[in-house]
């Protein structure tokens, strides 16, 4: 429990931190003559980056506070769930930066390519998705019927 909680909300900072480096990257960049946050594409990557990263410290925190007050067991579903959305989330955040940042993005001239690597390896470390999705409908079965 405590060591899944701890992981996402490291890929929770990677993420926050990817976000700063694509916002002053769109804020630097010209691109047809307006910095390339007032394009669409790159303020959507903007938003649902910032949403995305909200969502899952909300979740994460939810987590926490129920592993605190109900103990580990009690708290197997939320931390189920954090595992797959934070780092998910991390996953697409960081690779939204990248794709704001371009050639850059997958250079060692930012963390954005060794940040992308290791929260995809963070993805398998705990386990694979589909368990943790596989033991969030059982226990959501277990308290809807």
């Amino acid at each position: 429990g405590p060591g899944r909680i701890h992981h996402c909300m490291r890929s929770i900072g990677a993420a926050e931190r990817a976000l700063e480096i694509m916002c002053r990257r769109a804020g630097e960049r010209v691109a047809f003559g307006k910095p390339l946050w007032e394009h669409g594409m790159t303020a959507r990557a903007i938003a649902e980056s910032r949403m995305e990263i909200e969502q899952a410290r909300l979740l994460t925190l939810q987590a926490a506070e129920k592993m605190d007050e109900h103990g580990n067991k009690a708290a197997r579903k939320e931390i189920a769930m954090i595992k797959v959305a934070a780092l998910n989330m991390s996953c697409r955040v960081v690779d939204r930066a990248i794709q704001v940042n371009g050639g850059r993005g997958v250079s060692q001239d930012t963390f954005l390519a060794h940040a992308y690597a290791w929260q995809r390896c963070l993805r398998i470390g705990d386990g694979p998705d589909e368990v943790h999705l596989a033991a969030i409908a059982k226990l959501e079965m277990r308290e809807q019927t």
